[in-house]
């Protein structure tokens, strides 16, 4: 009559002492049958046994491996027909534990003795839990617990549990499990009860699982080594779950678990020219555009050059994404990824939540502070270099007209955008105009009263603290003039620019229309 244990460290082969004691190895067998040890594990945190020298001390090498208790805490466990009675109770109470069957016949001699752990109850029981012996010769637990039984084979997986590494309760640290139970003999009759007749299948989750403190698995390699690659994956995804949650704290984000949606691009370094209308004209070509729109500062409603386009479809986005990279759009090469911000989705999916500017995009450079935060780093590859010169190259992803150099001083957009800059530089040569006319009457004033004390001879008192109090306008005269000079400088420079910008425009249209 025996029982083969299958743990997670291998088989152990039990043989059972069923003459000399009958009723704890009964209840042994017909709990292996109802499944009632599948997923138990060797909690050998203490050793809750009663009148033992060792008793509530933490189980060290060459001791013992303690199992059956569902709970794996030591204080868990029953016996069979405790639990028979507890899942269908009918009749009188039945008692927790059985008195236990205590031979001097059979003693801790040998490693691998199986024994039945007595509760330290008044009187004594036993109920499901017992243990194995890890050495030779543990004779002070003789008279003390029942032994019903002999491992005859794994001795070496014994071996494998005695060098397990234990925590400060005693419990291994990487969890060891009876994983299946298979009953090779059964002298025995069944009792008259449908569970033991029809037991139930395998528990596929362990029982003791759900608690506080996280264990490693019995199926997890403890040692095991990830990839590179793999390693470097798993250290982005724990520090991309660990920016969601600090943007859900403070507001930025709905909830950590929240998605971006898949079909917006992000699209960044753009010219500050560049108007909604014509980045949605040229996107326009990979599909139907639902918005588009590029944020703007909010007080002066300038470019802060980066966008949002949202396509209707998945799959324009992604063909979008691919053909725009790095594709030059008014004279500069933009960069473009797919969107990770949540501001503008909907209602039902920020109830409850305080709004946030969101992020920008994974890639790129930072957003602005105006609309959308900044965006994060990307995955999809190094940023884009800039290229000198005006972008053959690049001109095949564009739509036919984008791929050559703007005729600014044609378009009716760059009119109106030089026309305010023009504007500006005739108020300035007002402002300078009309500082010079009152600098100049204000020499004449002075140079006037000198004429008058020259001629008076400049002995009066009056005389001289005029001069004193005129010489301090000469020295500000000077430095008036040194600034004015170097304001003259710079609106000489900014005509001359000007005018080669106005000489440049004129060649490229010539070249253009010829």
């Amino acid at each position: 009559m025996s029982v083969m244990l299958e743990t997670s460290l291998g088989d152990l082969v039990i043989d059972l002492e069923v003459d000399k004691c009958p009723r704890t190895c009964e209840n042994f067998l017909k709990l292996c049958k109802i499944k009632y040890y599948g997923l138990n594990a060797f909690f050998n945190g203490e050793l809750r046994l009663s009148s033992c020298n060792k008793a509530n001390s933490p189980v060290s090498k060459d001791f013992i491996a303690q199992t059956g208790d569902p709970t794996a805490t030591g204080t868990g466990g029953e016996s069979l027909d405790s639990y028979l009675y507890n899942k269908d109770p009918v009749g009188p109470p039945v008692p927790r534990y059985f008195a236990p069957e205590i031979t001097n016949k059979l003693k801790h001699v040998a490693k691998g003795t199986v024994s039945m752990a007595v509760a330290p109850t008044d009187p004594a029981g036993c109920g499901s839990q017992f243990f194995i012996t890890l050495a030779d010769n543990i004779d002070y637990l003789d008279g003390k617990h029942a032994v019903f039984g002999h491992v005859i084979e794994g001795l070496d997986t014994l071996d494998k549990i005695n060098e397990a590494y234990l925590d400060k309760e005693g419990r291994p640290l990487q969890d060891i499990r009876i994983r299946h139970v298979e009953v090779l003999e059964d002298p025995f009759p069944d009792p008259d009860n449908r569970i033991v007749l029809s037991p139930p299948p395998s528990p596929i989750r362990p029982p003791d699982a759900g608690g506080d403190v996280v264990r490693i698995g019995d199926d997890e390699d403890a040692f095991a080594q990830l990839a590179e690659e793999e390693a470097e994956e798993q250290r982005r995804l724990t520090a991309a779950n660990s920016s969601a949650l600090t943007l859900e704290m403070i507001g930025d984000l709905p909830f950590a678990a929240v998605r971006p949606p898949e079909n917006i691009l992000f699209v960044c370094k753009l010219n500050p020219i560049t108007q909604d209308d014509d980045l949605e004209l040229i996107f326009s070509r990979f599909g139907k555009i639902l918005s588009c729109e590029i944020v703007r500062d909010k007080k002066t409603g300038d470019s802060l050059q980066y966008a949002f386009i949202e396509f209707d479809l998945q799959e324009s986005a992604e063909q979008a994404y691919f053909k725009m990279q790095n594709v030059l759009v008014d004279d500069r090469r933009i960069w473009v990824d797919f969107s990770q911000s949540v501001a503008k989705m909907g209602s039902a999916a920020r109830a409850g939540f305080g709004g946030g500017g969101g992020r920008g995009g994974r890639g790129g450079a930072r957003g602005g502070r105006g609309g959308g935060g900044r965006g994060g780093f990307s995955d999809r590859g190094p940023p884009p270099t800039r290229d000198s010169g005006y972008g053959a190259r690049a001109g095949r992803d564009l739509p036919e007209g984008y791929g050559e150099p703007r005729r600014r001083s044609r378009s009716p957009r760059d009119r109106e955008e030089r026309r305010p800059e023009r504007d500006s530089g005739r108020r300035d040569d007002d402002r300078y105009k009309r500082d010079d006319r009152d600098r100049r009457s204000e020499r004449r004033e002075r140079d006037d009263r000198d004429e008058d004390r020259r001629r008076s001879g400049g002995r009066d008192d009056r005389d001289r603290r005029d001069r004193d109090r005129d010489r301090e306008p000469r020295r500000d005269d000077r430095r008036d003039d040194r600034r004015d000079d170097r304001r003259d400088r710079e609106r000489d420079d900014r005509r001359r620019d000007d005018r080669r910008d106005d000489r440049r425009d004129r060649d490229r249209d010539y070249r253009r229309d010829r």
